[in-house]
């Protein structure tokens, strides 16, 4: 309520009013905040299969680069060195005792330091497996901190749907792109290689699952019809959908780019027309992604304090001077 000097002048009053309106005006403007999108371009053999790859696909996830590193330092050369090792005893076996160079046969149907040997070097090959093996499977369903950002992976067929509840629980509907010369499989959507950021054909998508690069994400996967799985191999990442029941595993994608999987079970006659397209963004551009949808808010971020209700102010003493009294109404 305005009293005192101020509410008697009329000049003073008509330029408290003027200010309180261009601040009501402009207080949508500021509430408003608009996004901006443009899809990633993906980078050629990165996040995606290569021609004539034999092997795993190079991770960039901190949990992909350590079971990498347990495949090519531990398992390799384990299973090599036992390969060549019976290699190398058949090849004895064939040449030592054939008929010809080794007429009479040796009737030994006992050796307790061979069956000593056969027994103990197996379980310590095994253990030397279990152990960085059990703590692979341990770091791969470790909790997500409660801070992490949770996006919801439901599959369908044939598609998938990405929601964002921390985010103002909008949804993305992901379809595979069609194949120019081939019968369509998704009506209404864009052919591959029709925008420049397309990937490549059977992996691309319309809308992609956007993620923010570089911290930990809480993913909660689940299936609407039949059982589906979300798999990324460059990310080592991969989890069922059940129909009924919600699967919870952490993504961390270490840099941005744009990083491709498919459906990894067998759900129907679509089956191989689900692909994944998982694009990572600096946060700052995430959460530019995030305000172009409608209603959506960026995680994290506190809420404004409501402001005071109009006439709730302070007043202004009658003898303030005029200029010092139009300063505090404004």
């Amino acid at each position: 309520m305005i009293s005192g000097h101020i509410a008697r002048s009329p000049r003073l009053l008509g330029k408290a009013c003027i200010f309180s309106a261009a601040a009501f005006l402009a207080a949508p403007a500021l509430a408003q905040e608009e996004g901006s999108y443009t899809p990633m371009t993906p980078t050629e053999g990165v996040g995606m299969p290569t021609p004539g790859g034999i092997g795993f696909q190079d991770q960039y996830s901190p949990l992909g680069e350590y079971a990498l590193q347990i495949h090519n330092y531990a398992l390799m050369p384990i299973i090599t060195i036992i390969t060549l090792f019976v290699l190398a005893l058949l090849i004895w076996v064939v040449v030592r005792y054939n008929r010809r160079a080794n007429p009479v046969a040796s009737k030994t149907s006992h050796n307790t330091a061979i069956e000593v040997v056969w027994t103990i070097l197996p379980v310590f090959i095994l253990l030397g497996i279990a152990v960085p093996s059990i703590d692979l499977i341990a770091k791969q369903y470790k909790p997500a901190p409660k801070e992490a950002l949770t996006i919801k992976v439901t599959g369908n067929q044939w598609f998938w749907t990405y929601g964002y509840p921390d985010n103002g629980e909008f949804e993305v509907i992901s379809n595979m792109l069609n194949i120019p010369g081939q019968p369509v499989i998704n009506n209404g959507v864009r052919e591959v290689g029709s925008q420049a950021w397309d990937g490549p054909s059977h992996l691309e998508v319309d809308n992609r699952l956007v993620v923010p690069a570089g911290e930990p994400i809480r993913l909660q996967i689940t299936a609407a019809d039949v059982i589906h799985s979300f798999a990324v191999p460059s990310l080592w990442f991969k989890l069922d959908a059940v129909p009924g029941r919600i699967n919870e595993k952490v993504l961390f994608v270490e840099k941005p780019g744009v990083y491709y999987g498919q459906c990894s079970e067998l759900c129907g006659a679509k089956h191989g027309y689900m692909p994944i397209a998982l694009e990572a963004l600096p946060r700052e551009k995430y959460n530019q992604w995030v305000l172009t949808h409608p209603g959506a808010v960026i995680d994290g971020r506190e809420e404004p304090a409501a402001a005071a209700p109009a006439g709730e102010g302070e007043t202004v003493p009658a003898d303030m001077p005029e200029d010092a009294a139009t300063e505090a109404a404004v």
